[in-house]
């Protein structure tokens, strides 16, 4: 299922009446990423009005990517993103902007108050930061070794099938 699809799934459902007992508070927001939701009571608003920008509290911020705030900015493991100062306006941090930052893609139905997160580049290490695909071998019409090492610095179009 494509996550657009997902989220106009689950804003439909968040209007449906009776969808949700009423004696169920409804999240402020709430974030895909990962393979898991997470549900946000607080929320900042946008001073500009731009309605798919999400800014929730720095405090929030490890629960929903890991990353913690710090002095060198936003913090994961060994990595750290600068983070300027108009990400932060008190309590509260721009995971859109952010995101923005770190090439993450984006996903949001603020209507839905849902945002759908991508992966991280700078998270996946060699692969997907190199960019380079790694060197196989497959056999041309005449049963020669054809190698995608020997295209490098050229671009390549790889097809591949499966009976299955």
């Amino acid at each position: 299922m494509e996550r657009r699809d997902f989220l106009r799934i689950v804003g439909a459902a968040s209007l449906a009446p009776g969808a949700v007992d009423a004696a169920t508070p409804s999240p402020a927001a709430t974030v895909l990423y990962q393979d898991r939701s997470v549900p946000l009571d607080v929320v900042g608003r946008e001073p500009k009005a731009a309605g798919d920008t999400l800014w929730i509290r720095k405090r929030d911020l490890p629960r929903v990517n890991g990353f913690t705030l710090k002095p060198q900015g936003a913090c994961r493991d060994e990595l750290c993103i600068p983070v300027p100062k108009a990400m932060v306006r008190g309590e509260f941090f721009n995971l859109s902007a952010f995101a923005k930052k770190a090439g993450q893609p984006i996903v949001a139905e603020p209507a839905a108050r849902v945002w759908s997160f991508g992966e991280m580049q700078a998270l996946n290490g060699g692969l997907a930061g190199s960019r380079t695909a790694p060197d196989f071998a497959v056999s041309d019409r005449l049963g020669h070794p054809v190698h995608l090492a020997g295209f490098r610095g050229k671009k390549a179009l790889v097809t591949t099938w499966a009976s299955w």
